[in-house]
């Protein structure tokens, strides 16, 4: 219980109608049948009478952030989906349910089927305008499915997404294949947010080879001035020493033997790649932890023979004695 409610707190708040918190039945105080009131700062249901307080626990549904004007108050609404590049349309269309059940998820009627289905017909018809919102539609396709079979986190998606986008704007894509340019786009977003994933990789899960995913790369990335990272083979130890299931020390001291390599200036025109299977056959050996090169290299998507060349120039370069 509370004492009586005065004017300036009764002004704060607002008059509840019946139906809000579950007094469907009841809509007034228990007490004296009074209005109930609901106090927004306090979070409390009161009857303004008799200050009896029904409710004290209402959750707030108000948004937990804080707008001083009105664009600032429209930026942080949270009113329908969020934009996306990784759909053609950014996500801001109309999508109609393949679903043959209505908002109460009753089944609609067989009459009105017919109806429904010219309206879905249209609708995807109406989101693709041009030839462009075409071309889009299938790429961005192509690099949800390769993102996909990669496992590839959802902020990668996005930049490859905008990497394309812009290959589109600057007419880039003229004479060379959507696949080229979506998964050359993949690849550029794998290098500028350094997540070690390799050409032989992509052209695996994409239907071009690796040799014009290589080629499409190098254009892309030098007409749109992309300020990619250096890819370093300490990159692909940890993902190659998982798949051999290969402890913890084996992997530092891989690491290791790639920095003392860096420190010579033993790795200029050197494959990253091989780099990195070379210098975790090595640090399995050393370790007791060894593995085959025959099972490094299907790890690493590199050949036996590099695996071996590699081995051959660290292991005399760095004075490594097994």
């Amino acid at each position: 219980m509370t004492g009586n409610i005065s004017k300036e707190e009764r002004i704060k708040g607002e008059f509840i109608p019946e139906s809000i918190g579950g007094y469907e039945k009841i809509g007034k105080c228990p007490e004296c049948g009074s209005k109930l009131y609901l106090d927004s700062e306090r979070a409390e249901l009161i009857c303004e009478e008799c200050g009896l307080v029904v409710e004290d626990s209402f959750i707030d549904p108000g948004p937990e952030w804080r707008a001083f004007d009105e664009k600032e108050r429209e930026n942080k609404s949270r009113v329908g989906s969020p934009m996306t590049y990784t759909l053609h349309d950014k996500g801001l269309s109309t999508m109609i349910d393949t679903k043959n059940k209505d908002s109460y998820g009753s089944k609609i009627p067989s009459n009105k089927k017919t109806k429904l289905y010219r309206l879905r017909k249209w609708q995807k018809r109406a989101r693709v305008k041009d030839s462009t919102e075409r071309n889009l539609l299938f790429a961005l396709g192509e690099l949800d499915r390769m993102s996909s079979q990669l496992n590839l986190p959802k902020n990668l998606r996005e930049t490859a997404a905008l990497i394309y986008r812009k290959a589109v704007d600057e007419n880039l894509i003229q004479g060379r294949s959507i696949e080229g340019v979506s998964a050359a786009s993949l690849y550029a977003s794998c290098r500028k947010l350094d997540v070690p994933r390799t050409l032989e990789e992509i052209a695996e899960v994409s239907r071009i080879s690796k040799k014009e995913i290589g080629r499409t790369f190098r254009f892309i990335s030098r007409k749109l001035n992309l300020d990619l990272n250096i890819v370093s083979p300490r990159d692909f130890i940890p993902r190659f020493c998982s798949k051999l299931n290969l402890s913890e020390k084996v992997k530092e001291k891989a690491k290791k033997i790639i920095h003392k390599a860096e420190e010579k200036n033993i790795l200029s025109g050197k494959g990253p790649t091989g780099i990195a299977a070379s210098s975790i056959y090595i640090a399995s050996i050393e370790c007791g932890e060894k593995k085959t090169q025959k099972e490094i290299a299907e790890i690493a998507s590199v050949t036996k023979v590099t695996i071996r060349n590699r081995y051959k120039e660290l292991v005399k370069k760095l004075g490594i004695n097994l």
